[in-house]
Order: C-alpha cells, then sequence, then structure tokens
C-alpha cells in the first residue's frame, strides 16, 4: 500500500513537472533551422477557423534522459524513440514494417554483396545543406572509428573491412584500415556499399538508427554538435528544438524534409519521467496525450475493463536478467539454471505485468520468419519450471563450488515501479523455492547500463529490443567478444554456430545453426529470460495515424490531432 507521503511527493512532483512543462509552450528556437513562415505559406493555408490553425502539439513520456542522440552513439529506446523522428536512414519502414524508400530512392545488388543505392534529389539537413552519399559514408566510418567507442559499432561489421578497422590496435594504420572500410561515395548521389559476405537482412539494417547520417561538416566543426538543441542538425521528419536535460525534451516539424506536406503534427513534447504512475496520473489530467510505459496493475485494469484508449502493439522484444557468469559462485551453469527454473513466468505476466505479455522459455521472440512458420513457435520450450530439479541443480552447484549455500547477491535494476514489482516477485519465489536471498538495488537506466558494461553487478534485469526482423538480432548477443554480452559468457560451439548462420545466404542452413546456437544458450542459461514484451499504451482518442512496428515505440511520424 503507498502512503500518504508516497501520494503527496508524487503530486508535488506532478505539479512541478506541469510548471516545467509550461515552458514548452513558448517558442523554442534552433540556430539551424529556418522557422519562419514565408507570406507563401500564410497564403497556401487558407483558413479562417482557429481551432485548425492553432498549432498541433502531441505531449508525451520519454522514460529516462537519453544517453545521447548522436546516432553513433545511442544505444538504447530512450534515445531511438526520439532519433527515430529526427533522423533517416537510406530506407525506413511503414505501418507493416515493409521496407521504403528514405534518403535513397532507388538500391540495386546483383550478388547481396555489393549494393549501389542513389539518393534523392530533395533530401536535405535541418540547417539547409543537401544530404549527400558523403554524408553516409562519414557517418558509418565515423561509428566505427576506434576513437569514437561507439557500442553498436558491431552493426556495422557486415561491411567489409569494418571489424579489422573497428578494433585496430594501437600503432596500426588506421588511414589504410578507413579505406578498405566498404562504403564509398561515388559522387553525391551514389553510395557504394561492399560487404564482407551476402547478407540476407542487409537492408532493413539500413533503416536502424546507427546507420542513419551525420552531417559531414556539422561534425568536423563540432564534436560536440549532438549535446544541445542548439547545435543539433538531423535530417528527419522533426528536429531538435529544445532539450532541457533530465527535464524534457521538444521536437518540431522540419520544413526541409522532403515529406514535409506529409507531416501534420508542427511539434512533440517528451517530458523525462521514469515514474509510471506520475506519467499516468498526467495523462488522466490531460496533460499528456500518449503514455508508455504504464503502471502494471493500471495495464491490469484497462484489459480488463476493455477501455478504447487502451492499446497493445505487438513487441519483437524479451524482457530477461543477465547473470555476471564470472563473478563466483554465478559462474557455474548449474546455480544460474536453479534460479531460473524456480521463477513462475505465468504468474508474472498474469498477475505483475499485466500487459498481455506470453512466458519465455527461450530467448528469440515470436513474429520472425522461419525457413517454414514462426521461429519462435518452432522453437517451442527450451525448459520449464520445476521447483524440484532447481533445488537438485542448485545443491549440486554449491557442492562443485565448495559452498554450503549461495550467499546473498544483489539484484539491479533501473527505477521503475514495473521493474520493481517483478523485481520483488522474483525475489520472494528465490526466497520460497530455494531458500536464497536477495537485495534489491534500483539505479537510473544509464547507470544500469553503464553498470553492466563495465560488469559491476551480479544480477540485473535486462531487455532487448531486435534491431531488425531476424533472431540473429538477438542470437549473436551472447558471442564470446560480443559488446552487449554483459553476461561475459564464452561458448566456442555457440560462437561457432553463429558465425555459421552469419556467412550462409542459405535460410535452412541459417535457422537450423540459430535454433542450435539458441538451445546451447538454455541449456547453460548465462541469462535467463522471462517473458516475451508487447507494447501497452494508452493514446487519447483526438490523436489519430500513431502505429506500431514490432520492433520501435509507437511511431507519430505522419500522426495527426483532431
Amino acid at each position: 500500500m503507498k502512503s500518504k507521503f508516497y501520494l503527496f511527493s508524487a503530486l508535488l512532483l506532478v505539479v512541478a513537472l506541469l510548471l516545467s512543462a509550461c515552458s514548452f509552450s513558448e517558442s523554442t528556437s534552433n540556430n539551424n533551422n529556418n522557422e519562419a513562415e514565408s507570406p507563401a505559406d500564410s497564403e497556401n493555408e487558407g483558413t479562417t477557423d482557429e481551432e485548425d490553425s492553432s498549432p498541433k502539439v502531441l505531449r508525451l513520456n520519454n522514460g529516462s534522459e537519453p544517453g545521447s542522440l548522436h546516432p553513433a552513439l545511442a544505444q538504447g529506446t530512450h534515445d531511438s524513440w526520439i532519433l527515430e523522428h529526427t533522423f533517416e536512414g537510406l530506407t525506413k519502414k511503414n505501418a507493416e514494417g515493409e521496407i521504403q524508400p528514405g534518403m535513397a530512392k532507388e538500391w540495386n545488388t546483383e550478388d547481396g554483396v555489393t549494393w549501389t543505392f542513389t539518393l534523392k534529389d530533395d533530401v536535405y539537413w535541418s540547417n539547409g545543406d543537401p544530404v549527400t552519399a558523403e554524408d553516409f559514408e562519414y557517418a558509418w566510418k565515423h561509428v566505427l572509428n576506434p576513437a569514437t567507442a561507439a557500442q553498436y559499432s558491431y552493426q556495422l561489421y557486415y561491411l567489409k573491412g569494418a571489424e579489422d578497422y573497428n578494433s585496430a590496435e594501437e600503432g596500426a594504420d588506421l588511414a589504410a584500415l578507413e579505406a578498405g572500410v566498404g562504403v564509398k561515395a561515388v559522387d553525391s548521389k551514389t553510395l557504394e556499399v561492399t560487404l564482407a559476405q551476402p547478407t540476407p537482412y542487409f537492408l532493413d539494417l539500413t533503416s536502424f538508427y546507427t546507420y542513419y547520417p551525420v552531417n559531414k561538416k556539422v561534425q568536423e566543426a563540432n564534436k560536440d554538435w549532438a549535446l544541445e538543441a542548439e547545435t543539433h542538425v538531423s535530417n528527419g521528419p522533426f528536429y531538435l528544438a529544445d532539450w532541457k536535460h533530465k527535464e524534457s525534451i521538444a521536437i518540431k516539424k522540419n520544413d526541409k524534409y522532403y515529406e514535409k506536406d506529409m507531416i501534420k503534427l508542427d511539434e512533440v513534447q517528451f517530458v523525462i519521467i521514469d515514474d509510471e504512475n506520475t506519467a499516468w496520473q498526467m495523462y488522466q489530467a490531460d496533460e499528456l496525450d500518449l503514455v508508455y510505459p504504464l503502471p502494471q496493475d493500471v495495464q491490469g485494469q484497462l484489459m480488463a475493463s476493455d477501455d478504447a484508449e487502451f492499446h497493445i502493439g505487438p513487441d519483437l522484444a524479451v524482457y530477461y536478467f543477465n547473470i555476471n557468469n564470472t563473478e563466483k559462485p554465478f559462474n557455474n551453469a548449474k546455480i544460474r539454471k536453479a534460479l531460473s527454473l524456480s521463477i513462475d513466468r505465468q504468474t508474472i505476466v498474469e498477475h505483475v505485468a499485466q500487459g498481455g505479455q506470453t512466458p519465455a522459455y527461450s530467448i528469440v521472440p515470436p513474429g520472425i520468419p522461419d525457413v517454414n512458420g514462426d521461429y519462435q513457435e518452432n522453437t517451442g520450450k527450451l525448459f520449464e519450471e520445476n521447483v524440484e530439479e532447481a533445488k537438485k541443480l542448485l545443491a549440486e552447484g554449491l557442492e562443485e563450488e565448495g559452498l554450503d549455500k549461495l550467499p546473498s547477491f544483489v539484484y539491479l535494476y533501473n527505477t521503475s515501479e514495473g521493474h520493481k514489482a517483478i523485481a520483488e516477485a522474483v525475489q520472494e519465489m528465490w526466497r520460497k523455492n530455494l531458500g536464497v536471498e536477495t537485495t534489491l538495488e534500483n539505479v537510473e537506466f544509464q547507470v544500469k547500463l553503464d553498470s553492466e558494461q563495465a560488469g559491476d553487478y551480479t544480477v540485473s534485469r535486462a531487455g532487448w529490443v531486435g534491431d531488425y526482423v531476424d533472431p540473429m538480432t538477438f542470437l549473436d548477443l551472447w558471442v564470446s567478444d560480443g559488446p552487449y554480452n554483459d553476461a561475459r559468457f564464452k561458448n566456442s560451439e555457440y560462437d561457432k554456430l553463429i558465425s555459421t548462420a552469419k556467412s550462409t545466404l542459405d535460410q535452412a542452413e541459417r535457422m537450423e545453426a540459430m535454433h542450435a546456437a539458441e538451445k546451447i544458450l538454455m541449456d547453460e542459461m548465462p541469462i535467463i529470460p522471462i517473458y516475451f514484451y508487447t507494447k501497452p499504451y494508452v493514446l487519447k482518442p483526438s490523436v489519430t495515424g500513431i502505429y506500431d512496428p514490432i520492433n520501435s515505440y509507437p511511431q507519430f511520424k505522419y500522426a495527426d490531432i483532431k
């Protein structure tokens, strides 16, 4: 039960946020954007309806302060939701998830290795500069430059020479290695890309944010251009107009965008708030138009009442626990598996998460095609809950490690009422079923990410949204040298299977290798899958045109407000 103090504090927080949000209504400026309305624009509007001529402003919440709004450095949904609306890659996806022309008007390949992309003629940066093929070449090589230290650099390893350049040791000839990377601006409108080997999902990757361009002139003039709204330059349907760090973000319609006539919103305002209850209260008070995520008990109530404003979108994502495999005694697979087999996932999705999620007994979510059918359905359950088996495995594992009892450990999660509720439920399951004691620790999302990257944790809450629609977007996370292998899992057979799946265009061979790799992952249990996500959110009836890609937050590019 929440205390009166908690409720009072929450109300104070709402008031503070509303006061800070008032500044949104003031005119925000960006030195790199020409917002002045020309006489022609005024004449073309041709309306005398006061309501219709007022700015259309969408208000929503972002759960955390972005780690970076530079495509090369972004690494989480708290970054990508904004980047997906302020930038655009060679391709983009429509509401059905189909690949569409973005900055490129066309592309071709004859062998799946050499690709040629031709840019549109009418594509510009928000500061008026034309978007060029050189901007793409420069951006991709910037991601791969070892000095950039981009966490997502591995997503460009599909390019010829990319891994050699990115992993170059001190003293190497970086200029020569950079020149060998398989991306080249043939002219201002033609980009030639050479892959290390055929990659079935490469075209899908060109819509992913690590593949976005950056304005070469801006980057070379100011390496810190992405840190503030005043210097931020982008090429998407919106541009960054205001950024009050850890408080709010505003993006505005980009009049330089080639489809500007299709963009109906004038502005989108994000309140940065990690408390789901406060965000929900703001929605109820008509201070927000879209809220995601929601408090879990609220999700359950909205589902039960069949509320018209409640939506459950599909999601290509898995909720799981990281385990630091290098920390004794969690280096023992039996101990890791004991923790997994003692968790009642059905109870968690039905009574804690309450958003239509499904229990996860593997790591790759539904929604990805296999050679025939759905990959996850073909996988089936790779393990099942079994408390007695969990007790047996724990006893064997402890004996192998020379211990009588599993030492108490800390479970780390990022601040969220939902994550807290799941942590408390699992904490009690481990205590009741295994006699294991844990301490819960909550931190800001970016702090959690940093702790995992540094290996400074024992067990942590984690989640992964697929970057593209293929099992590989999940399975290559846990190769031995993977940059997101926060579990520090190492298995040579697993690495070999992933390499096989990446090196052939034969879909049957690829899928067979990935199914075998996933079985190894669940046998060794370096991470513990909990459930497959959905996207439960609320949306005001006045907002139209929101759509739900399977691997992104709700998209509002073409939204409108009636």
